[in-house]
């Protein structure tokens, strides 16, 4: 389903919005049952005119898209470029400015930007489970230099004697799938008791935050990279490190600079690509396509 292999053939199966509708409801209603959104029975069928739905349920009688109740609700973009844009982003290693999307999608930078945040909801995990093995721990700091900063912002953070930097801690299971968290209120240790299952043995740095973790896991380890220490046996960090690397190249590298209340989005975006680094571009973007399920409002996403 969906063999293709190339962006020219990704964008020539998208040039057909019938296409596009049939392939969008064989991965949201797999089973042929269409489910109706408002009261979530599967007592739904597609209307003559091809585009809309309606629910047979009598107390309900609802008509429907194909994207209510997804990310993609109320949408004035068609589903074509709405595609494209999903391929492109989990498609480029790196990621995709809303700039280039714009320009690429032929829409304006705003209406890039809002698609590329909901994308980025669709990358989150949608499931969880807490990490086990050997789990590589690390954190980092991410944010933009004040030279590049709009001279208003770069004023407030100036007046408050604080620097633009927002502190994010990495957990990689090794061999395994990458987690990064924004440290907002929670301790180091709340963040792994978060992640991390009780069975794992850690790995992290000397941080003074990580001490008694061996009282709560199977196991903890740590280097001194202070004194050159980089690996004691099997137990190191390079692997979170260099996810760190990866990272630190889509946000500078694409995105230049990014808000710290946006942070998280951009981590979500990382580590779904991350976590899906081993299937091919096409499995990647069906395997997104299904987990499309909720709502993110332009106000919510704006709010101060």
């Amino acid at each position: 389903m969906f063999n293709f292999k190339t962006l020219p053939e990704a964008v020539n199966y998208f040039s057909s919005e019938e296409r596009c509708r049939d392939m969008f409801e064989k991965l949201r209603w797999q089973d042929g049952n269409i489910i109706c959104p408002n009261c979530l029975t599967e007592r739904a069928y597609r209307m003559s005119n091809m585009i809309h739905y309606k629910c047979r349920n009598k107390s309900c009688g609802s008509r429907f898209s194909i994207t209510k109740g997804t990310l993609l609700e109320a949408t004035k973009l068609p589903l074509g470029k709405w595609f494209t844009a999903m391929y492109l982003v989990m498609s480029h290693k790196k990621g995709i400015s809303s700039h280039q999307l714009g320009r690429d999608l032929g829409v304006g930078q705003k209406a890039a930007w809002f698609v590329l945040c909901r994308i980025r909801e669709i990358m989150k995990a949608k499931t969880f489970e807490k990490l086990d093995n050997i789990v590589e721990i690390d954190e980092t700091y991410v944010g933009g230099k004040f030279e590049n900063m709009h001279r208003g912002r770069r004023k407030k953070y100036q007046d408050k004697g604080i620097d633009n930097k927002v502190p994010v801690m990495g957990m990689i299971e090794r061999d395994g799938k990458a987690r990064l968290k924004v440290i907002g209120k929670e301790t180091f240790k709340d963040l792994v008791r978060q992640n991390v299952d009780e069975n794992a043995q850690l790995v992290t740095d000397t941080h003074k935050s990580y001490v008694g973790l061996n009282y709560e896991y199977a196991g903890h380890n740590s280097v001194n990279h202070s004194i050159q220490q980089y690996k004691d046996g099997i137990f190191h960090t390079n692997s979170i490190e260099g996810a760190f690397s990866h990272f630190k190249r889509m946000v500078f590298g694409i995105y230049h600079q990014v808000s710290p209340k946006h942070l998280h989005r951009y981590c979500d975006e990382f580590t779904g690509r991350w976590n899906s680094r081993k299937v091919k571009d096409n499995e990647r973007f069906v395997q997104f396509l299904q987990q499309t399920e909720g709502r993110l409002k332009w106000k919510d996403l704006t709010a101060k």
